[in-house]
């Protein structure tokens, strides 16, 4: 079955970096379309990033400038680099996948079928 397995997240203070990693099984990575999302206390799952197989890649208005989504098909893992963290960037933060066959990047919670349990990013003002 697919795995989605999210590390990487911690405690940074504001203006910091930290850089997330997504391993994946159980399916073909290399021919996957892959997003980051994040869900903060209160709010909605909401869209971070989007890298498709060929490595096209889109962001969030919030993400642009700051975060960069990256994969490494030999290692079957997509990352996500943050920088100049903001407090308002706290949320935990979801890998997501597509399932087989959908290869354009995508922006909707609803066009992903695989999801990982998530990984706290705490950003102190």
């Amino acid at each position: 079955q697919v795995q989605l397995v999210e590390s990487g997240g911690g405690f940074v203070q504001a203006g910091g970096s930290l850089r997330l990693s997504c391993a994946a099984s159980g399916l073909t990575f290399s021919k996957t379309t892959m997003g980051w999302f994040r869900q903060a206390p209160g709010k909605e799952r909401e869209f971070v990033a989007t890298i498709s197989w060929n490595s096209n890649t889109d962001y969030s208005d919030s993400a642009g400038g700051r975060f960069t989504i990256s994969r490494e098909d030999a290692k079957n893992t997509m990352y996500l680099q943050m920088n100049s963290l903001k407090f308002e960037d706290t949320a935990v933060y979801y890998c997501a996948a597509r399932a087989p066959g959908y290869l354009r990047e995508a922006t909707m919670r609803s066009e992903y079928a695989y999801w990982g349990q998530g990984t706290q990013v705490t950003v102190s003002s």
